[in-house]
């Protein structure tokens, strides 16, 4: 048996809720003050008084003064591209000139510059680049990922992307979901003939996904200049019958449509939303599609149109943040300097950003009831702040308050040995 006692801990919780928080609700984290925390062999035993706590712990259980800080649940991001060859540096220099993404994209930059580099990489070499990023994830305070493919856009490279995904799962602390993101980009070779590069994608890429068993979701750049409505549709079709779950990139760079055609298929998530109308956020809430919003491309792309956070808290919609972390928009790991931009450019409290970026984040990927709250029987994902208030994470922006981060009951970093 093995036991962790947290003790003189700020628990923000967000427990007693079995389904993502919405409007008010968002704005409780269900704090316990002056708590204790009993983990048992990597799952959550107890919460609450110290005396009541200690009554259930062995005396050979380890145990961790919080010191009066915050302990909450492991980050929960639900949106990244964490698998890739290259960076994209020379991009974020030709944004600060005046180009945009849609001028480098249309220069053979952008997302296809990334995939000519991830085609020529080997798997156990894309594997090596990933483990920092692993790393970077876990540091930041987050135990959990969604993890995108659409770097290969061929069915090989598709799958040696998924490959990868899957060791890193296996083989580091990090959780990762996966996600067949084929339908991210038109491949130079199919420029001409976009339908045939649709037709790839949903008689051969997707079955032969589930096939292997490598993705859990199916998600599709839904813009005019990527995938239109109608193409979407078609790859979100082949994918329901597969048995995907359905994830959306929708009204990021224009109203496209995508967020009703995740209404249409029942779909986990629409992502991005930057342009989303009111008929949209409707169309998501009478469906029960949760929105995943990705401040930190937004902001990192040098664009001021925000996603309406606050129409959407106002009008019940499940609201997640995540960071797209990848080459290009968003190469950012840490969520904490994302809520820090949910907090002060979509106007939410600092209560509904870490709501957003753990137990709502965690619905969205089906998985609220093993992660992203501390509740008895729950796996212990958590991390140990060095802040005293919440709210301090947003606040002091910029810099790292992961002073321990715990997964599945062990440590996996303990910074305050850097200190």
């Amino acid at each position: 048996m093995n036991e962790l006692l947290i003790t003189n801990a700020q628990l923000a919780t967000l427990a007693s809720l079995s389904r993502p928080r919405v409007g008010e609700e968002m704005r409780d984290l269900a704090v316990q003050k002056n708590a204790a925390l009993l983990i048992r062999d990597g799952i959550i035993v107890e919460t609450g008084s110290p005396a009541a706590v200690q009554a259930k712990t062995s005396r050979e259980a380890a145990v961790i003064d919080a010191n009066g800080r915050v302990v909450m649940p492991g980050f929960v991001d639900a949106h990244t591209h964490p698998v890739f060859a290259g960076s994209r540096e020379d991009e974020y220099e030709m944004r600060a000139t005046g180009l945009t993404y849609q001028d480098i994209a249309a220069r053979g930059g952008g997302i296809l510059s990334t995939v000519r580099k991830t085609r020529a990489a080997s798997e156990e070499e894309l594997f090596e680049m990933a483990l920092p990023r692993v790393r970077w994830f876990l540091e930041h305070g987050t135990t959990t990922i969604e993890a995108k493919s659409g770097y290969g856009l061929t069915l090989d490279d598709e799958l040696k992307i998924l490959r990868v995904i899957k060791r890193l799962n296996d083989e580091t602390p990090l959780d990762l979901i996966p996600t067949f993101l084929g339908a991210h980009e038109i491949p130079p070779e199919y420029r001409g003939s976009p339908d045939d590069y649709v037709k790839l994608v949903v008689e051969e890429m997707l079955p032969q996904v589930a096939i292997e068993g490598l993705a859990r979701y199916c998600d599709v750049f839904c813009e005019s200049h990527v995938f239109s409505a109608a193409q979407t549709r078609r790859v979100l079709k082949r994918a329901s019958e597969l048995g995907f779950g359905i994830r959306i990139h929708a009204e990021q760079l224009s109203l496209s449509g995508g967020a009703e055609a995740a209404a249409e298929f029942g779909a986990a998530t629409a992502d991005h939303l930057e342009w989303i109308d009111g008929a949209g956020i409707e169309a998501l809430r009478s469906s029960g599609v949760a929105a995943v919003l990705l401040p930190g491309a937004v902001f990192n792309l040098g664009l001021s149109r925000y996603p309406p956070a606050r129409e959407m808290i106002d009008a019940g919609l499940a609201l997640a943040i995540a960071t797209d972390f990848n080459p290009g928009s968003s190469p950012t790991p840490s969520m904490q300097m994302v809520l820090s931009i949910a907090c002060s450019q979509m106007r939410l409290t600092p209560a509904e950003a870490i709501t957003a970026a753990t137990i709502n984040a965690a619905h969205s990927l089906g998985i609220g009831s093993r992660v992203g709250s501390i509740e008895s029987g729950k796996q212990a994902d958590l991390v140990l702040f060095d802040c005293t208030d919440f709210r301090q994470i947003p606040y002091f922006f910029g810099v790292n308050h992961a002073r321990l981060v715990i997964k599945s009951g062990e440590i996996v970093v303990d910074r305050a040995e850097h200190r």
